[in-house]
């Protein structure tokens, strides 16, 4: 399963910890016949052998396959402490329509799959779900219990989200909680929409917090392309609803998609540049395309940490 397209049909016959194997599996196998050939997870306990070293830790059986020399990590150098940030806010609800999935799935879907690999690569996996408050905080820990434990938090959100009203969004209170309660170096991945009222200066100093504290963060910023950049819509008068204010305009989008489409965009490139500035990763992921965006941008950041 490549993206949440294919998932829909599935979705109601399969559980969570299925769907997200399925997608990991599926993403290693197209890895092969993408321009990442010869980038896989199958590495995740080795590092390359560099010239000089003792010849004590190269994996042979390895060699004979790849024929390539790479040697064992050791523990320390494999476990990597991982936290999920997950923004269940209204607005990730969007688009609210009948069998079309949403920013929100996309996430939760996402979330599954990143820890079925961090289990795959011997790594730690914490968890925070947060809308205008944290609804669940979670160490990062490695063993099945743990991973099994998450995946049912997933799942119940999955289950669940559709009661949800009226959920505003506090990013920047949630990043600097985290900032505070995770004392150890980690990778903090954060999914959200970042419809946080222009207040770009104090994200920037959310993200300052955790970089100082010397985490490294990835914000994915779920968006649907289509419909909330491209302002796609037809050209007949439309109700727009704040899903998490209740607050209603209508009029015909065509009258403003240009000037529209110029503030959303200068908004999150302004984001974009400011995280940049905190060496902090900006990846744009739209619902409408395959998972495996979000999984590579994850490997590579990895590989770079290691």
């Amino acid at each position: 399963m490549k993206n949440l397209k294919e998932i829909q049909d599935l979705r109601s016959v399969l559980a969570l910890d299925f769907i997200a194997r399925a997608i990991v599996e599926g993403f290693i196998t197209g890895l092969h016949k993408s321009p990442y050939h010869g980038f896989s997870v199958e590495f995740s306990e080795h590092r390359p052998y560099n010239a000089g070293e003792s010849i004590r830790f190269i994996d042979w059986k390895l060699y004979a396959r790849t024929e390539k020399l790479f040697v064992k990590k050791f523990e320390q150098e494999t476990n990597l402490r991982n936290f999920i940030v997950l923004d269940t806010s209204s607005s990730m609800l969007f688009p609210l329509k009948e069998n079309r999935s949403n920013k929100l799935e996309f996430a939760i879907y996402i979330s599954a799959a990143l820890m079925y690999l961090f289990r795959k690569q011997r790594d730690a996996n914490g968890l925070v779900i947060f809308s205008d408050k944290i609804d669940f905080f979670s160490e990062a820990r490695l063993n099945d219990a743990h991973f099994n434990y998450l995946i049912s938090q997933l799942q119940n959100l999955l289950d669940s989200y559709k009661n949800f009203k009226d959920r505003k969004t506090d990013l920047v209170s949630t990043l600097h909680a985290i900032a505070d309660r995770v004392p150890k170096r980690s990778l903090i991945i954060i999914f959200s929409d970042l419809l946080i009222d222009n207040n770009i200066p104090e994200l920037i100093n959310a993200l300052q917090h955790l970089r100082y504290n010397r985490h490294e963060v990835i914000i994915f910023n779920v968006i649907d392309q289509n419909l909330e950049i491209n302002f796609d819509f037809g050209n007949r008068p439309y109700k727009f609803v704040d899903i998490e204010t209740g607050e209603q305009i209508k009029l015909n989008p065509l009258s403003i998609r240009e000037q529209y489409q110029q503030d959303i965009t200068g908004f999150f490139n302004e984001i974009r540049s400011r995280s940049a500035q905190v060496k902090t990763d900006f990846v744009q992921a739209d619902i409408n395309k395959d998972f495996s965006e979000v999984l590579i941008t994850y490997l590579l950041k990895r590989q770079k940490l290691f």
